[in-house]
């Protein structure tokens, strides 16, 4: 019960909801005190990617999920602190710390997106096609181009500050707005700001009435991998979170994961990763 309330406290504090709580398919999983608690990023949600695996996972595995969709640095801390069961994260470097602390049980490869610096398509700061995100970021800054940032510790904010890093900027400034919110809302933001952004493309894709084009692509410096982690802890549902970890790395999901999107948008929104 004590986790339960922290991470509601979490949910509160974040102004974010839980979903997969309830299972369409008419399943019985396990009763909401035995719940799995998978702490994800917001670009699962925002992409639609889990509305489509957690029912499936619950149906699969007869457990319940509780889902508490935050930034990946959010994430891992609720994982840290023994208030998750299992992640679903894509801050490499950050979840390289959180193993090396002795926080995970496991961590595997699961699938890999891009990340898409977009913007206004009259381009004011002349950015597309630029030959590195930094450089785009460069050019950015020195036009004072409006620039909506998730500033929300997410795996995407990460990349970002890593890009700022590169181009050598210190963002600051009116131009640079920090929306404190999820990929899908801050891609919103930009929209109606025409400001620039970095998004993964699986969620600039997925999220509608964007007035805005993609400008820079491709590169490692752009790769978005995810991995699952099983949180390492007294309080862990280990047995659902082991399922899971097992469950979304296994071949047929896997399969899954990389036709995902594509009826809908022409392309797979996330590419699958996991070994064998």
């Amino acid at each position: 019960m004590r986790r339960a309330a922290a991470v509601l406290f979490a949910l509160a504090a974040l102004g974010v909801g839980a979903c997969g709580d309830d299972d369409p398919g008419g399943s019985q999983p396990g009763t909401d005190d035995a719940a799995m608690i998978l702490a994800t990023t917001t670009s699962t949600q925002d992409s639609g990617l889990l509305d489509e695996l957690i029912p499936r996972f619950q149906r699969d595995s007869g457990c319940s999920v509780k889902t508490v969709a935050v930034g990946s640095g959010e994430a891992l801390e609720l994982g840290a602190n023994g208030d998750a069961d299992v992640l679903l994260v894509h801050s490499p470097e950050a979840e390289e710390e959180y193993m090396d602390a002795g926080h995970g049980e496991s961590r595997k490869a699961v699938a890999h997106n891009d990340f898409v610096v977009v913007g206004p398509a009259d381009d004011p700061a002349h950015v597309q096609g630029a030959a590195s995100a930094a450089e785009a970021f460069a050019g950015i800054a020195k036009a004072r181009a409006p620039f909506a940032s998730r500033a929300d510790e997410s795996g995407t904010n990460t990349k970002e500050l890593s890009l700022w890093e590169a181009a050598g900027v210190e963002p600051e400034g009116s131009w640079y707005i920090e929306t404190g919110q999820g990929m899908g809302e801050t891609l919103t933001i930009a929209s109606q700001k025409q400001a620039y952004t970095l998004a993964d493309r699986g969620t600039f894709l997925a999220t509608d009435n964007l007035d805005l084009d993609v400008l820079v692509e491709g590169g490692k410096d752009l790769l978005n991998p995810y991995h699952v982690i099983v949180v390492k802890s007294a309080n862990v549902n280990r047995a659902c979170a082991q399922k899971f970890s097992d469950w979304i790395t296994s071949p047929r999901i896997q399969d899954e994961i990389g036709r995902f999107g594509v009826a809908e948008y022409g392309e797979p929104l996330f590419v699958p990763d996991a070994e064998g």
